[in-house]
């Protein structure tokens, strides 16, 4: 690796929308995101999957086995 290229890691503090905080390792002192893995509803198991006119019915309707 050339000498002098590489930023300086240093400890940073992330901090969420929602008041959660944690510290990582970055070239940046704080890092302030809008959502996190305590706040994103994939994680926290509240994500709704939405069927958006009937896609999924047809699908499985165009590719359903067709019985004889």
């Amino acid at each position: 690796m050339k000498e002098g290229i590489h930023p300086e890691y240093k400890k940073a503090k992330v901090v969420c929308a929602c008041g959660e905080g944690f510290t990582t390792s970055s070239a940046l002192p704080s890092i302030h995101v809008e959502i996190c893995s305590k706040c994103h509803p994939f994680f926290t198991g509240k994500q709704k999957l939405l069927d958006a006119e009937g896609r999924v019915e047809k699908f499985k309707k165009k590719y359903a086995k067709k019985k004889k």
